[in-house]
């Protein structure tokens, strides 16, 4: 596989913009490149990086943003934007242990963001169903992105990897690149404890692993998964085969 940086795209207005083309499936092809894209949000977006993305082709942006983080900033991109919205939960669940008179521990920030990642399956499956009843149509070259472009996004195309074949040791390899290329706002949101703020502000491949644990919990195996709670019969399977891999 090429250099990770080969698959970054350095933006001044967003960061953790990447390509999941080039990786191998088990069936002996590979993800192609330049049709799924990732990234933070694309509110902040320069002249420049407008250009830049603009040579891509995009044409769908997938927005997993909640409510109010989406009228913080709109899409800087004049493609057509989907809104699939996951209210975010770890700031909550974490201000609500400051409330109770509790101190925070990063091992407080890591179960907050453990559960954060069980609730994309268990309270949110309606809309990573609906991404891909997007995914099988043309809609590419597509980007997905939340406001950071590292959980909602990471678990997202951690499930397109899979459901294309791309084995789980790859797909958390390319999940915890988020650690190489995200930029913290130092300036947004709550001003956490530094090492709590640290849990938040990266990934961990325990977080991934809460997801697909609660996947094997409720659904029995990944395959049923796929099937009952994503809608991935074998003809959406096949259509997604034909899109986004290459002999």
């Amino acid at each position: 596989m090429p250099d990770p940086s080969a698959r970054h795209l350095k933006l001044t207005g967003a960061s953790n913009f990447r390509d999941l083309g080039g990786y191998p499936t088990g069936d002996g092809r590979s993800i192609r490149w330049r049709q799924i894209f990732r990234s933070s949000h694309l509110g902040q977006l320069t002249a420049a990086d407008v250009s830049a993305l603009r040579g891509l082709g995009l044409k769908t942006a997938f927005d997993l943003r909640g409510s109010e983080e989406r009228n913080l900033f709109s899409c800087g991109l004049e493609i057509a934007v989907h809104s699939l919205p996951i209210e975010p939960t770890v700031a909550a669940a974490l201000r609500a242990r400051l409330a109770a008179g509790n101190l925070l521990t990063p091992a407080d920030a890591t179960e907050a963001m453990s559960q954060s990642y069980r609730h994309y399956v268990r309270g949110n499956t309606p809309r990573f169903r609906a991404l891909f009843a997007h995914l099988v149509e043309d809609r590419a070259p597509l980007v997905i992105h939340c406001t950071a472009g590292k959980d909602r996004t990471g678990f997202a195309c951690a499930l397109i990897l899979r459901a294309l074949g791309v084995r789980f040791e790859i797909v958390a390899e390319d999940y915890l690149l988020t650690n190489r290329f995200y930029r913290r706002d130092a300036a947004a949101g709550h001003a956490w404890p530094e090492a709590v703020g640290a849990v938040i502000g990266s990934v961990q491949e325990g977080f991934l692993a809460a997801a697909f644990d609660a996947i094997n919990a409720d659904y029995g195996d990944l395959e049923t998964y796929l099937h009952d709670g994503l809608g991935l019969g074998a003809r959406q399977r096949e259509s997604l085969a034909a899109r986004y891999l290459q002999p």
